[in-house]
């Protein structure tokens, strides 16, 4: 289907700036998906538009949820059996207005949870291959001194890694570099200080 007709918005990008806007762009969207085959709409950070419904004065509070009672709408008026359909993606599902959330309207619900251990693990190991680094690095270990991150944020450790190691004129990156770029990247996520675990395993 996506090959057909595919159509990706970050939901950030529809809050705009003058009234009415952001509901304009989510009917143009569904327009064009309409006058396709068939097309797969996907909402990234829906949770930009998609929030518990509150008024408090502030206009550009007001634009956005004029901009989810329009995604309400037009979800409802289409088929979910027919040849569109929409995904969305959140890292805040809590924050998500219930209307939003009801069946009709999105059905499923599918959880990508935080990589585990040998995740963790296998995911340094993936972003480590594009880099230069030193033979015999422990990934497990530094799997193990990152509990709790994302991928996004271990991407981080090994591009800070790589940082250190140009810094210090190097041309590859040391487990030493790791190490350090794991107590500053998750350190400052508040998370964790990865100098007293390492000495516990070193």
């Amino acid at each position: 289907m996506a090959a057909n007709g595919g159509n990706q918005s970050m939901g950030s990008e529809l809050v705009q700036k003058y009234v009415g806007e952001g509901a304009r762009m989510v009917r143009e969207l569904f327009e064009m998906a309409r006058s396709k085959k068939a097309c797969l709409i996907f909402f990234d950070e829906i949770d930009a538009i998609g929030g518990a419904r509150f008024d408090d004065g502030a206009g550009g509070d007001n634009e956005v949820q004029r901009t989810m009672l329009e995604l309400i709408n037009q979800l409802d008026g289409f088929d979910p059996r027919g040849n569109i359909k929409v995904l969305m993606a959140t890292n805040r599902p809590d924050t998500l207005d219930p209307a939003l959330m009801r069946p009709g309207r999105l059905d499923r619900k599918v959880e990508f949870g935080l990589p585990d251990l040998e995740g963790r693990a296998h995911i340094f190991r993936i972003h480590a291959r594009s880099m230069s680094v030193e033979r015999d690095i422990r990934f497990d270990l530094l799997a193990r001194l990152c509990p709790n991150s994302t991928g996004a944020e271990i991407r981080s450790v090994c591009t800070e890694a790589g940082m250190f190691a140009i810094r210090a004129r190097r041309k590859v990156a040391t487990e030493k570099d790791f190490l350090e770029a794991v107590n500053k990247v998750i350190k400052s996520y508040a998370k964790f200080s990865a100098t007293p675990r390492y000495m516990t395993y070193n």
